[in-house]
């Protein structure tokens, strides 16, 4: 699970949610070399000898500095991503987070997002306006969850097939309404990896963290 990657902004309030250029290279060579093949969301809990080495890379949000610092460490790297959007706020900031003290960040907008999809990338829904989906009424998190996928696909022209929980943030009652718009997977923030035994609604992430991750942490981290 990745945010933002490249230099910090002065002032940014939650700096785990960056991650270097050279880290983000040092991370994916890795991976490379320990025998990872990146896949789409669907392919996670396909295998059920859940020997496959398989690694789903997402990025939440959108973010413009994704595409600018890394677009050619995935294309040098061989790997696959998928960014889940804000649809109501493409071409704009991170207005959830300002609320919240953050520094403002730019989205990408739509041009950017078709330079993304060209070089072989997905993308996926992260609701309209990034609202925490349990706090707000059923008829919000309705529109939420149907009107971003709507919106996204009639931007793109292309099917969205995943979601991903803002904040992972969702209860029964959201993951049913993710399921009845339509989406074949969504996305969480539970720490974990996910086998045939996980639930396609339900799906684990770790986090990359700019001061901790490496294959040989995450290694750590299962044995914990």
């Amino acid at each position: 699970m990745y945010h933002k990657l490249g230099p910090r902004p002065r002032g940014v309030r939650l700096k785990g949610l960056y991650v270097s250029g050279s880290l983000f290279d040092r991370q994916l060579r890795e991976l490379r070399s320990a025998g990872f093949t990146s896949v789409s969301p669907a392919n996670l809990t396909a295998h059920r000898d859940n020997t496959a080495k398989n690694v789903c890379l997402t990025f939440d949000d959108g973010f413009a500095n994704v595409l600018e610092f890394g677009l050619a460490t995935l294309a040098r790297h061989g790997f696959r991503a998928i960014e889940y959007l804000v649809a109501d706020r493409i071409g704009g900031v991170n207005d959830w987070e300002q609320r919240e003290g953050e520094v403002a960040e730019t989205l990408m907008d739509a041009a950017q997002v078709k330079d993304w999809m060209a070089a072989g990338h997905e993308i996926g829904a992260h609701t309209l306006t990034h609202p925490r989906l349990s706090q707000v009424s059923v008829e919000q998190a309705r529109e939420e969850v149907f009107a971003s996928k709507k919106k996204l696909e009639d931007l793109f022209s292309v099917p969205i097939r995943h979601f991903c929980y803002p904040y992972g943030d969702w209860n029964p009652a959201v993951r049913d309404l993710v399921q009845a718009a339509g989406y074949e997977t969504a996305t969480t923030t539970a720490l974990g990896v996910n086998t045939s035994a996980t639930p396609r609604f339900e799906l684990k992430r770790f986090m990359a963290r700019y001061q901790s991750i490496s294959f040989k942490a995450i290694k750590e981290r299962l044995r914990g």
